[in-house]
């Protein structure tokens, strides 16, 4: 009873009740939310933030941050538009893309680890030089002649369900995101880097190697959403994503991670993505402006900043009357 109350007070749970809330809501505006074609359309519609979110999960728990996510997306795209219109080869358009990510990420942790910059300048500087040399290899052209086995990739959903492919790769990635965070020796050493750098080296932690092999792999799965965001919109331009690094930033920070590091989950994360997807459907439906769903995401950043700490805040609170109030009965 003792651990099914405990579990009742995490973030998590409330982020749970939220996503009820939100369905529910939801339901009741719309006559077409509970609808499969509007299920596609969510899970569809968030897979490159939520795929982006995954190492940014993994970066903010160490103490560090990627603002670049957005625009290296938006380059590895156009690397393979540019690819796919000269050489008419998918696979090696595909192969560059990927590698102009692993390049940029490891460009980022370079940056951050041997010369001890902070990340968040550093990334907000890669966030305007990547998108930059978008705009240098591409221009103001898109490309969108893609072929149809690669745009059905994009456009297309698992046999039998209402789920995007990009949905399955998703969650393939969780899994793997949630061993290693919560049931790994890697994981540990994330915290542990997260709540005390220092301590962290003392301990034997690579902490260096570490952050960079984060940046990297954070490169890399921002150009694999630039991949699949290519093929659901059948377009290659300098300008795809721009802004998305707020909404990732969102949905990590809204899942209970510690802008400050050291703490956070995976599922939290999980079920902040489906929150956030479900109120922008919520908004589409009901033909609510751009401008007004950039607003709503930005006070869900505030709330996402203030909301895991002020929990945490009254627990501590809670924790310390339990303890008054048990030293006054063995008085």
């Amino acid at each position: 009873m003792k651990k099914l109350t405990s579990l009742l007070k995490t973030w998590e749970a409330l982020l749970v009740v939220l996503l009820l809330v939100s369905i529910l809501l939801g339901s009741l505006l719309s006559p077409y939310f509970l609808s499969g074609f509007n299920f596609y359309a969510v899970t569809s519609n968030i897979m490159e933030i939520a795929i982006m979110a995954l190492p940014m999960t993994l970066i903010i728990i160490v103490g560090e941050i990627d603002l670049s996510v957005a625009s290296v997306l938006g380059l590895a795209s156009v690397v393979l538009g540019f690819l796919w219109q000269r050489s008419n080869s998918m696979p090696l358009a595909i192969i560059a893309a990927l590698l102009v990510g692993l390049v940029a990420g490891y460009f980022n942790g370079v940056l951050v680890t041997r010369l001890a910059l902070p990340s968040l300048v550093i990334t907000i500087g890669t966030l305007a030089l990547f998108r930059g040399l978008a705009y240098v290899v591409l221009g103001d052209q898109a490309v969108s002649n893609f072929p149809t086995a690669f745009t059905n990739f994009g456009f297309g959903t698992i046999p039998g369900t209402e789920l995007p492919w990009s949905g399955l790769i998703f969650a393939a990635l969780v899994l793997i995101f949630a061993v290693v965070l919560h049931f790994s020796r890697l994981g540990r050493q994330l915290y542990a880097m997260g709540n005390n750098k220092e301590a962290a080296r003392f301990a034997g932690i690579n902490v260096a190697r570490i952050k960079l092999a984060l940046f990297i792999l954070s490169g890399l799965l921002a150009a694999l959403a630039g991949v699949i965001f290519t093929a659901r919109f059948s377009s290659a331009r300098p300008d795809n994503a721009v802004g998305f690094e707020l909404e990732v930033v969102t949905v990590v920070l809204l899942g209970g991670v510690d802008i400050f590091g050291g703490r956070g989950s995976l599922p939290g994360v999980v079920l902040a993505t489906f929150i956030v997807a479900i109120l922008q459907n919520i908004l589409g439906l009901k033909n609510i402006s751009g401008d007004i769903q950039s607003l709503a995401i930005g006070l869900l950043l505030i709330l996402s900043v203030l909301g895991p700490n002020l929990a945490r805040r009254i627990q501590v609170v809670v924790a310390r009357r339990r303890l008054a109030v048990g030293s006054s009965k063995q008085v």
